[in-house]
């Protein structure tokens, strides 16, 4: 009877001192944990969420996140292959792929960023090195394909070298870098989601020098646009040309076949009113000289018998006199 009892009595102790430290652990979503037992590793990783068993005070849990982690690099200072110094700020996305050899190797996140710091710096480092300073600024040719000049067209006012072809591109640089550090990140556990560079500084040297190189891409763009405007400004005011001598001519043509019509009705009256009286077409015709060629400071000097002075021979004495 003792023995039941001490028995009863040590199954309660055990079974209390359990309660005391918790067998049971939740996993939540986006988390996964790995067990260890006087700090090793016991079985494999968890990801399954829910509630879950362990060994009260023996096995301790590890947790670790599931989702996509960020990490912010420093910026370097990284010489190009043109030995430009540039300033090159990056960030990536990872996560934790395969949690006990991540446990093994870097133990939790502050090791794995002192892990991607060497790594993602380093391939950084590589893919600077290795190329020339437009190839990391630019991604593609484009504007250069835009600003083609066609045949007959004038480039002196382009700076040389401010169009340079890419091969690699900032894109495919970037690939690279994530290639590279991918395979190493690798034997920590880690899956390296991406790569990015945030920011390229330059120093004042290599500033000054890309500036210049974008005015210059800039003017050639505005020199294609103004060329191109003036083309079709030369079209249009030919157009307007053509279309106003046409309408001009038109207007002229209509104009001079009016005024003949009426010169031709004018001359038709008075052929018709002087037939009536020569006489009198001789004597207004006559004044119409005199009034034209002789006036107060004219002094005439004529024969009797001048035509001129058909109808002044004719006027009286008493006439003149009034």
């Amino acid at each position: 009877m003792n023995r039941l009892s001490n028995t009863l009595i040590i199954l309660g102790i055990i079974f209390f001192l359990a309660l005391i430290g918790n067998p049971f652990f939740i996993l939540y979503e986006g988390k996964q944990a790995i067990i260890t037992q006087f700090g090793k590793p016991v079985g494999g990783a968890i990801t399954d969420a829910g509630l879950h068993l362990k060994i009260p005070f023996i096995h301790k849990v590890n947790y670790f996140e599931a989702r996509v982690l960020e990490w912010d690099g420093y910026p370097n200072q990284i010489p190009t292959k043109d030995k430009r110094y540039i300033w090159v700020d990056t960030t990536a996305r990872w996560k934790i792929k395969e949690p006990l050899k991540f446990f093994q190797s870097v133990y939790d996140e502050r090791g794995a960023h002192a892990r991607l710091d060497d790594i993602v710096d380093s391939a950084l480092r590589d893919a600077v090195t290795s190329q020339i300073l437009v190839e990391i600024v630019r991604s593609s040719n484009r504007i250069i394909e835009e600003l083609k000049p066609q045949e007959g067209e004038g480039i002196e006012f382009i700076e040389e070298g401010a169009l340079e072809e890419i091969r690699v591109g900032r894109d495919a640089m970037r690939e690279e870098i994530v290639k590279r550090a991918r395979e190493t990140v690798s034997e920590y556990g880690i899956e390296l989601l991406d790569v990015r560079i945030k920011r390229i500084n330059y120093v004042e040297e290599v500033r000054r020098k890309v500036y210049e190189r974008m005015i210059a891409e800039r003017k050639r763009a505005a020199e294609k646009y103004r060329s191109e405007g003036r083309g079709t400004r030369a079209e249009i005011e030919g157009k307007t040309d053509k279309e106003l001598k046409g309408i001009i001519s038109t207007a002229y043509k209509k104009a001079q076949g009016i005024k003949g019509e009426a010169d031709a009705s004018a001359a038709k009256i008075y052929a018709d009113a002087y037939n009536r009286d020569p006489e009198l077409f001789s004597l207004l015709k006559t004044l119409d000289t005199y009034k034209n060629t002789v006036d107060e400071n004219t002094t005439v000097l004529l024969t009797t018998d001048s035509e001129y002075l058909k109808y002044l021979s004719e006027i009286s004495p008493k006439n003149s006199q009034k």
